[in-house]
């Protein structure tokens, strides 16, 4: 009997990550289908279990374009999509996303966040506002500071 591997994804407009998480991996036979159809079988651990997966994708890809990394932890594979657009999940159909597929936080991009460069801050050094909005002599005042003063001591002289 085969075991399902622990899977982790994250996508791009662009393309979609996929992780396989399973150590010592040997013998791991990586496939995908234009279609969306996505394979994985290999061995793993002391007693050589056997694990295998059967994906069925959101839509199409490109398998030219796509790329498999085998590493000591984990199967890293970026799978490039055949039309740009977001997927709303995985695995495509109505079912439900099986227990070992989860979401890669950590390559996550939101949406709105694709495409869009880091705000370029020109080279400033933001080090020296540490101290912005306080006076640099603690007895200076900002500007009005003096109607206040006045104020609150012509209340005390009522209520005397």
């Amino acid at each position: 009997m085969s075991r399902s591997p622990e899977v982790k994804w994250a996508q791009r407009i662009d393309k979609v990550y996929i992780t396989v998480l399973l150590p010592d991996a040997r013998d791991v036979k990586v496939n995908q289908e234009p279609d969306g159809t996505f394979t994985f079988s290999a061995t793993a651990g002391a007693a050589s279990n056997f694990y295998e997966l059967k994906l069925e994708l959101f839509d199409k890809v490109n398998k030219e374009e796509s790329k498999i990394n085998v590493g000591v932890r984990s199967i890293f594979c970026v799978i490039e999509k055949a039309e740009k657009q977001w997927w709303k999940k995985l695995i495509g159909g109505e079912g439900k996303t099986p227990h070992y597929v989860k979401v890669d936080w950590d390559k996550w991009v939101d949406e709105d966040d694709d495409g869009r460069p880091d705000v370029d801050l020109g080279g400033m050094d933001f080090s020296n506002f540490g101290d912005m909005g306080e006076p640099a002599d603690k007895t200076e005042h900002a500007p009005g500071d003096e109607k206040i003063k006045e104020a609150s001591s012509e209340d005390k002289k009522e209520t005397d």
